[in-house]
């Protein structure tokens, strides 16, 4: 059995499906009652911050939006020693290259964990800031829980249904139905900003 495992997700959740780790993370705390030894985190695109997170696991999930050069949506699951490669093969923003630095970090100083799995979603769409995953993406969240939750099956971890703590989890205006629920028409917002966040210049 795999003692400490570190479910993580990366990504900024303001930029349309960038944020696909961040609301599988959001998805499982409302979902799953996580035993000891089992932490749940909002990574965000803290980069080498997460470096104590790592230091302290035996194993790790990672929830991310991955540029595959798939169909958009397609998931692919990448383990162990192939997850660096496929953490920078295309990288579409800095929290990619930051992810990338802090496992080879925790390589280079012998703590990186010795499992490791990527649940990677291929997105659908990136320039929008404000915007919230399409619906293609945000499809593919119960499946990512899944392959999650037979990942720690494997490990020897049990999950139930329930609740659990995430770590740097966002404030409530920011968790996904609220924050999908205020964004402005497409007309207004979509790709040319959105309100809450660039205010309107008369």
């Amino acid at each position: 059995m795999t003692d400490r495992v570190l479910i993580l997700g990366i990504g900024n959740l303001l930029w349309a499906d960038e944020g696909f780790g961040v609301r599988c993370v959001e998805a499982m705390a409302q979902s799953y009652a996580l035993p000891e030894g089992v932490t749940l985190l909002d990574g965000g695109t803290q980069g080498l911050y997460l470096l104590p997170f790592l230091e302290a696991a035996d194993a790790l999930i990672v929830f991310d939006a991955i540029d595959y050069g798939l169909p958009p949506g397609t998931m692919k699951i990448v383990r162990d020693d192939e997850v660096p490669a496929f953490m920078g093969a295309k990288k579409m923003s800095l929290h990619q290259t930051g992810f990338q630095d802090v496992i080879a970090t925790a390589t280079l100083m012998g703590y990186r964990p010795a499992k490791m799995v990527l649940i990677g979603c291929q997105p659908v769409e990136l320039e929008d800031f404000g915007g919230g995953l399409r619906p293609a993406v945000a499809a593919r969240i119960p499946q990512a829980l899944e392959i999650a939750r037979a990942t720690l099956a494997d490990w020897g971890i049990t999950v139930t249904e329930g609740r659990s703590r995430a770590e740097g989890l966002a404030q409530a205006p920011l968790l996904r139905d609220a924050y999908e629920a205020g964004r402005p028409s497409e007309d207004d917002a979509c790709r040319i900003g959105d309100a809450r966040f660039f205010p309107q210049v008369p």
